[in-house]
């Protein structure tokens, strides 16, 4: 794991970069699928499954504390974050499924593109953004450092959902 974590100053100056991402039209740069806790495998093809979640992700088993009865939490079935945003936290591309979320999307995922309800094709699946933010976690900060987690949860941060988004998927279909 990288200890040399970015300070907050190096992650601003790559926020010109981030902003500058595609508002439609992005690249999925890689698919993570979550077959057990802290167990991460990157894939070349997934299925999105409206029902599911990402087959093999344990999205469905795992459960959430949010939910009144510790079940699945429809909101957060898929995470997403921005490719930029990872590859400024982390260069190394090795490092960027420790972040926990399956897809890494070059694409502006921010509130001002990307409004609550929004529906986005991926490969033949849609999947709807989610009105639940995405935020950071201990995890988050021990792993890219506290002031990553800082970054990412500015009000700016938040605005350009710098930690990514939930989705619901409301079509099946394969992402590649």
């Amino acid at each position: 794991m990288n200890v040399n974590h970015l300070n907050m100053h190096q992650l601003e100056s790559g926020l010109n970069h981030i902003l500058n991402a595609p508002k439609d039209n992005g690249i999925v740069d890689m698919i993570v699928c979550r077959p057990k806790i802290e167990v991460r495998e990157i894939l070349k093809i997934a299925k999105l499954d409206k029902e599911f979640g990402l087959v093999g992700d344990n999205w469905n088993d795992r459960g959430s504390s949010s939910t009144p009865d510790n079940s699945s939490d429809i909101e957060a079935q898929l995470t997403i974050m921005n490719s930029r945003v990872i590859s400024l936290i982390t260069p190394s591309s090795d490092q960027w499924q420790l972040a926990g979320d399956q897809l890494y999307i070059d694409m502006d995922l921010s509130r001002n593109n990307l409004i609550p309800g929004s529906q986005i094709k991926i490969g033949s699946a849609v999947v709807e953004v989610s009105r639940k933010p995405h935020t950071g976690c201990k995890k988050f900060s021990s792993r890219f450092g506290l002031d990553a987690l800082k970054f990412i949860s500015t009000p700016l941060g938040r605005e350009l959902s710098l930690r990514g988004i939930n989705c619901r998927i409301i079509q099946s279909g394969t992402v590649r």
